[in-house]
């Protein structure tokens, strides 16, 4: 049985485009078209993903991430006609795993949530990590690409760790560098990120000037990416 998918929507189209889509991929889908219904699908459905609207008829959909959080990890995918960076990166900062600006590509949309649904099963005390050519084994704290020993500082190690726990997840400025300087961002620490970021892309990337492991999301983050 394939996993199931909660779509908080009150589009009739895009959720009729969902259902077709996602049921001819296996999976299972149920629909709401409120927030408060959301809500409550999410308790009694117990779905293994979410797909969350912003525009909701009764509440706003950073309301409906906010209270599923507050007792759920279930995977959630925004989906939104907004294109706002500053709202993009609150949303993803209080717990969401992804977002999608409408109108998007059906095909990243499926590869994004079987990326969210392998890592939902996953969790951080995992001592080994297998993502594409890189294993990193969390218990020697070693990074391996097509089988070769890569050498990498502790805060390269650091930042690596962070992104590959949350494989195909977008990770914001502030996430990132909260885990690994500790603190919120400030402008000498944002010039760090970018510079570590810059080292791993050449240790790691076959082509670090065309990352395919490591991506920026402009303005946000970064991403690390398993779509194999």
């Amino acid at each position: 049985m394939g996993a199931k998918i909660l779509v908080i929507d009150d589009e009739q189209q895009i959720r009729k485009l969902l259902r077709v889509t996602l049921q001819s991929h296996g999976f299972l889908v149920h629909e709401e078209t409120t927030g408060s219904n959301g809500i409550v699908g999410v308790a009694m459905e117990r779905p293994d993903l979410v797909i969350l609207d912003l525009g909701l008829p009764d509440m706003e959909g950073s309301e409906v991430l906010r209270q599923i959080r507050e007792w759920s990890e279930v995977p959630i995918i925004i989906v939104t006609v907004r294109d706002n960076e500053a709202e993009t990166v609150h949303l993803l900062d209080s717990g969401a795993d992804d977002y999608m600006t409408k109108p998007f590509a059906i095909g990243e949309l499926v590869a994004r949530i079987r990326v969210a649904l392998r890592h939902s099963t996953h969790t951080t005390s995992e001592p080994l990590l297998q993502i594409g050519d890189v294993k990193i084994d969390i218990a020697r704290r070693t990074v391996e690409k097509q089988g070769q020993v890569i050498r990498l500082t502790p805060i390269e190690y650091d930042l690596l760790k962070v992104l590959a726990l949350h494989t195909g997840r977008v990770m914001t400025h502030h996430q990132l560098v909260n885990k690994v300087w500790g603190g919120h961002p400030s402008e000498a620490t944002a010039h760090y990120l970018r510079v570590y970021i810059g080292h791993l892309r050449k240790k790691l990337e076959n082509d670090p000037t065309r990352p395919v492991l490591i991506l920026t999301e402009p303005g946000i983050g970064y991403r690390f990416v398993d779509f194999t």
